[in-house]
């Protein structure tokens, strides 16, 4: 590459990352906040810790993640959850990797198996696959023991090897809250799920059956603008943060001073998370466009093995290259495609899933979410490595296992 070139694709590469990330980031750490000055999180730790009990709070996480992280990116995830995590490791006197770790298995494996999330997505649309099925795959069959693998029993090994304090971009979560009272258990849980609520409402008016007139009147396409406006995820944080000046603030007894002070207060962490992210997005885009990805997945592609292990391995190699899970599947998808028409006997849904699986492997310093898992939870980067490395590559590699493990039983199941 030209030096030029260099700098033009560092600063494009930034662009991009902030243009996604910065406003989501931002608002996600005031909302954050709210939740934590208002005494919500710990009203909603309590209500988890009631019901799951002590021993299972990284159980009760890792669903509550799962669950929230099919319809919202893993970065919104993290700050919508990790307040929660904060206030559930202080009243149970949990490290707070025992229930950080599941909280971010969680969210990464429905971001990388998952449709909406825009890898699964366009794989799906590159290769012609059934978006039904591959959500009742990833979400039935294949998510669900990879995240409890690599979330609460991955965790309960890793933490007493690594010790993180309370510290990092969550650490205003553990904070004594400020309202003179706190809010109620509906309330919070309403407030920390309006965003993905209104993500939701985008997701189902983009569904075949809404776009084809299933849903009929007049107002259809004037409902279909105003929810792809509400449910874009800057738009939606933008609301829930409102609304949390209100549930979180007002309604706590808190005055306006007191929420802009908690909502600036907040930001001066959240600056160096964004650089450090930024810095990340333009590394990503210098490898990208210097050809180290594609030089990476020709070499995969004369590789003889089993497609769905072929597609596992070509993703793999470009999110160790590029970093991007979305571009490592984009991509890998665009190669799969001949071996697909090739030959129709190709399980299209679980290729789809063995690349996503793939996009998630050695998560490390040209990831964005690697410096965000970092900042978030306080710690260094061989710590990081040693953690959010793991638990990404073990959701990657317990994926491929179930994956190719359903696909050698499915011949018994059309034969019976």
């Amino acid at each position: 590459m030209e030096p030029k070139h260099v700098v033009d694709a560092f600063g494009e590469g930034v662009a991009h990352t902030m243009a996604q990330l910065a406003m989501i980031i931002g608002l996600g750490t005031m909302l954050g906040k709210m939740l934590a000055e208002s005494g919500g999180a710990t009203v909603v730790a309590s209500g988890i810790t009631r019901f799951f009990g002590t021993e299972r709070v990284d159980y009760a996480m890792m669903v509550a993640a799962f669950i929230i992280g099919v319809s919202v990116f893993f970065q919104v995830g993290l700050l919508l959850l990790g307040p929660i995590a904060f206030a559930l490791a202080r009243e149970t006197k949990t490290p707070i990797l025992r229930i950080g770790l599941p909280l971010a298995a969680g969210l990464s494996t429905a971001h990388g198996l998952i449709p909406p999330h825009p890898g699964p997505l366009a794989a799906i649309g590159i290769l012609g696959a059934d978006v039904g099925k591959t959500i009742a795959w990833s979400l039935l069959v294949v998510g669900p023991p990879v995240a409890l693998v690599t979330g609460p029993l991955l965790a309960r090994w890793v933490t007493p090897r690594v010790k993180v304090g309370f510290a990092g971009l969550g650490e205003s979560a553990s904070a004594k809250p400020s309202a003179p009272h706190t809010p109620g258990f509906g309330i919070s849980i309403f407030t920390i799920l309006l965003p993905v609520l209104l993500m939701l409402v985008k997701t189902a008016v983009e569904l075949p059956w809404f776009a084809n007139g299933a849903v009929a009147g007049t107002w259809q396409a004037d409902f279909r603008i105003w929810a792809e406006f509400i449910g874009d995820p800057t738009v939606a944080m933008l609301v829930a943060v409102l609304f949390s000046f209100w549930s979180f603030g007002r309604a706590c007894g808190l005055n306006s001073h007191q929420i802009l002070r908690f909502s600036e207060d907040c930001l001066a962490p959240a600056a160096g998370v964004l650089l450090v992210i930024a810095a990340g997005g333009g590394f990503s885009r210098v490898l990208n466009d210097s050809g180290v990805g594609k030089a990476l997945a020709d070499v995969g592609g004369h590789l003889h093995m089993s497609p769905l292990l072929l597609g596992w391995l070509i993703a793999g190699m470009l999110r160790v290259a590029v970093g991007s899970a979305t571009v490592s599947v984009q991509t890998a998808a665009s190669i799969m495609l001949p071996f697909v028409q090739a030959d129709p006997h190709i399980n299209k849904e679980l290729l789809v899933l063995s690349m996503g699986a793939g996009s998630l492997v050695l998560s490390h310093v040209n990831d964005g979410g690697f410096w965000l898992v970092k900042e978030y939870f306080g710690m260094d980067i061989p710590q990081t490595l040693k953690t959010w490395t793991v638990v990404e590559t073990g959701i990657a590699v317990m994926s491929i296992t179930l994956i190719l493990i359903v696909n050698s039983l499915l011949p018994l199941f059309h034969h019976a």
